[in-house]
């Protein structure tokens, strides 16, 4: 019971200190809104970076996955709690997806319309387990595949403050103390003069404290599951 109550604190807290204060500040300053772009957003569309590129391919797979995988897991999963993070995997990855996909559109930036070689794997293995096996497997994954996703995320973040965050983030975690909404340390875009670049770090800004409630609920639910299967 104290570890399923530790699930939803570490959800509702970490997303507290930056959600909130991280989509207002980027919502001032977006580029991704058509009628901002303008012309500029017209010419950006021909020169699309490789790395922009990368970032978009490698976060729409992500999140395509973890959307098909949440899927699995709400069916097969044996634990009421891992049923329950699968469905918020479902949920938040289908958001974060059909926003990034907005911007992929606006500047024509391919998306995977399938899973990639690794990540089918992993399905298809998934799909030979049951109950508490696979509780145990699919929540490994959970906490693999989001630190791979906070690494990729936290690349398009403005360094200044993060460290900060993330201080604040764990205390709430720990209870050591209770950071004020109005006080707590935004999480802002990395600055970038090209309008692509700029759209994918607000992206990112937003959706980096949701990526890192997901990842601190999956480590919890990983060790739980751990100790019942050892």
């Amino acid at each position: 019971m104290k570890r399923m109550g530790f699930l939803s604190i570490a959800l509702a807290t970490v997303v507290a200190v930056g959600c909130d204060r991280s989509h207002n500040d980027v919502a001032k300053t977006t580029t991704s809104d058509p009628a901002a772009v303008g012309t500029a957003g017209e010419a950006a569309r021909d020169k699309v970076s490789s790395a922009d590129k990368d970032f978009v391919n490698d976060l729409a797979m992500a999140g395509m996955a973890e959307v098909e995988l949440g899927r699995m897991a709400t069916e097969r999963a044996a634990n009421p709690q891992v049923k329950k993070f699968a469905q918020m995997m479902v949920d938040d990855h289908t958001a974060a997806g059909n926003k990034l996909k907005a911007i992929a559109s606006q500047y024509t930036i391919p998306v995977p319309a399938g899973l990639d070689e690794k990540h089918a794997d992993l399905r298809d293995k998934l799909t030979k387990l049951q109950g508490p096996e696979f509780d145990r497997e699919y929540m490994a994954a959970m906490v693999d595949g989001h630190e791979t996703v906070s690494g990729k995320v936290e690349s398009r973040i403005d360094k200044t403050d993060l460290g900060k965050w993330k201080t604040e983030a764990a205390d709430r975690l720990s209870g050591k103390k209770v950071v004020e909404r109005a006080k707590a340390t935004a999480v802002r875009p990395e600055k970038s003069d090209d309008i692509v670049t700029m759209s994918l770090n607000e992206w990112a800004a937003e959706a980096y404290p949701v990526v890192q409630a997901h990842l601190e609920a999956a480590k919890v639910l990983n060790k739980g599951q751990k100790r019942m299967t050892n």
